[in-house]
């Protein structure tokens, strides 16, 4: 039997909850309720062939609560006049509600409609829309609303995301919660308060004009000839990006390697620094244009990842040179094989005719299905023959 039974009902109501439909008939003026349910019922064969269950089934449907029943009387030629659910009805919101135990999450939402109706009105279209993603941070509504406040009246703050300074809120509360608070402050804040080219949780500061923390660059100086701080020998120095994009260093090659320990131990080189990547993203390094004058070699893991972080450098250093990144490196460190989990298959239009080639071996699983070559694999005799033949 596929009759629409109590738990039908149930499952209709459901759906209307999880597309957030039952909490916007609580705020706007909705043409929801009353609610005709779909009602599947017997069929002229089945009334008399199962006539216990369809009345046993009449009679369960008349005893499930909050729910009204259209009846309309069919006449049949063995069993005469019968009296059958024509449509199923929920009157109001409320019943729709009891009905899947939703009461307690839909005062829960009311409680935030109303409270931020009368600080954010602005914000009530975004409650319409979102009514579920608005519940999920009932605990912490209040709070949401104090930070709200406190970013109406401080547009642009120039300040750290902690040193907001709100009672009874802790300082790391603005950071935990800035997926939401993002979508918030698009909708309350003017636009001169939101720098649009900023996007995304991770440039949530620069967004709303906070401060962020300071882009840094690990390097070495390969050359001992090259003093940068008295006393020390080609030493490791980190820097926040402004500073390294200011340095006026005698360097004429720089090479980018993303394995510390390669970093560390990379070769005395003349007029050389060697710089610890970080994987994707290229935005502190470059805004060091002096780099655009001297020639980089970058020095990334073979396998899919390495060479879209090269074609993303590319972006910024057109002239980079790859180390240890070709086919002859590969083959020739065969027992060291690993596996990439996910490799891309993006198109990557900044790769040379070689390496574009490398990487569809790569990409389409020629040699075997993931291959990767960590660069830490291979030996550093290599890495030494490699720095000699193009010096």
């Amino acid at each position: 039997m596929n009759w629409t039974s109590a738990a039908d009902v149930r499952k209709q109501l459901q759906r209307l909850w999880e597309r957030g439909e039952l909490l916007r008939a609580l705020t706007a003026d909705a043409a929801l309720f009353p609610l005709r349910l779909t009602l599947k019922n017997p069929n002229s064969a089945e009334l008399p062939e199962q006539f216990a269950a369809v009345r046993d089934w009449i009679c369960t449907l008349t005893a499930t609560p909050k729910i009204r029943i259209e009846w309309r009387e069919t006449r049949h030629r063995v069993l005469g006049v019968q009296r059958l659910p024509a449509a199923l009805w929920v009157d109001t919101a409320d019943d729709a509600l009891a009905l899947i135990s939703k009461q307690p999450d839909a005062r829960r939402f009311l409680a935030i409609w109303t409270s931020t109706a009368a600080r954010h009105p602005a914000l009530l279209d975004w409650l319409h829309r979102k009514p579920l993603q608005a519940l999920d941070y009932a605990a912490v509504w209040p709070q949401l609303l104090a930070v709200l406040d406190w970013v109406a009246d401080h547009p642009r703050p120039g300040i750290y995301l902690r040193q907001v300074d709100i009672p009874g809120i802790h300082s790391k509360f603005v950071e935990a919660h800035r997926t939401v608070l993002s979508e918030l402050c698009d909708a309350l804040l003017p636009a001169e308060a939101i720098a649009p080219e900023y996007r995304g949780v991770s440039q949530f500061a620069a967004r709303y004009g906070f401060l962020d923390k300071t882009l840094r660059i690990r390097f070495r100086l390969l050359d001992a000839r090259i003093t940068l701080l008295p006393g020390t020998c080609c030493p490791d120095i980190t820097l926040d990006a402004a500073s390294f994009s200011t340095l006026d260093l005698p360097v004429r090659r720089v090479f980018i390697t993303e394995n510390e320990t390669n970093f560390l131990a990379f070769p005395r080189i003349s007029n050389a620094i060697v710089i610890f990547g970080a994987g994707y993203g290229w935005d502190a390094l470059s805004q060091a244009h002096w780099l655009g004058h001297c020639t980089l070699h970058y020095w990334g893991d073979i396998d899919t990842h390495g060479f879209a972080i090269l074609d993303q450098l590319r972006k910024y250093f057109p002239q980079v040179q790859t180390l240890l990144m070709d086919e002859a490196t590969l083959m020739a460190h065969r027992d060291f094989w690993g596996e990439e989990d996910k490799p891309t298959i993006q198109d990557l239009p900044r790769l040379t005719e070689s390496e574009r080639v490398l990487y569809d071996i790569l990409r389409d699983n020629r040699l075997r299905p993931g291959l990767r070559l960590e660069q830490e694999r291979i030996r550093f005799g290599r890495l030494q023959d490699a720095i000699a033949a193009f010096l």
